[in-house]
């Protein structure tokens, strides 16, 4: 599983009869691998809910200090299989490693499913939809996470 998170001050995605927006937190792009499964989704979750990304307000200067989860920040998933492309070879991206929509949304599902337990607000796209995703980038910040590459 890989993630892209993007420190915002906004973000919103819309689709055909759906559109979903959120304040300060963090826009997660998320595509799921062949092969993926519970452990995948924990460690996942787990990173977005406590990687130390925002400055501490009751500290000026300091950054890199609190988690979505210490601050009560939005946090917005969004599905992206293309985050799975292998580009190594000729010009066009091979999505071979990507889950199947049937394995990967539920894989995806359950990232939600886990952050909303923990306490964090989440706001989604639509799984396999073509999406219209606008944010403002709080930094910027950008960070990449492999579920497989954890050592």
């Amino acid at each position: 599983m890989r993630a892209v998170i993007q420190r915002v001050s906004s973000a919103s995605v819309t689709t055909d009869g759906h559109r979903a927006a959120i304040g300060r937190g963090l826009l997660v792009l998320l595509g799921v691998e062949r092969g993926d499964g519970r452990v995948d989704v924990e460690y996942i979750a787990r990173k977005i809910r406590e990687l130390r990304l925002f400055a501490d307000p009751a500290r000026p200067g300091t950054q890199f200090e609190n988690s979505v989860q210490d601050l009560g920040s939005d946090v917005m998933v969004v599905s992206q299989f293309t985050l799975i492309a292998d580009c190594r070879k000729g010009r066009r991206p091979s999505f071979d490693a990507a889950a199947p929509p049937d394995q990967a949304k539920p894989l995806y599902e359950s990232v939600v499913t886990v952050l909303e337990a923990s306490g964090v607000r989440v706001a989604t796209g639509v799984f396999q939809a073509d999406m219209q995703v606008s944010l403002v980038n709080d930094g910027p910040v950008t960070v990449f996470l492999d579920s497989r590459r954890t050592d």
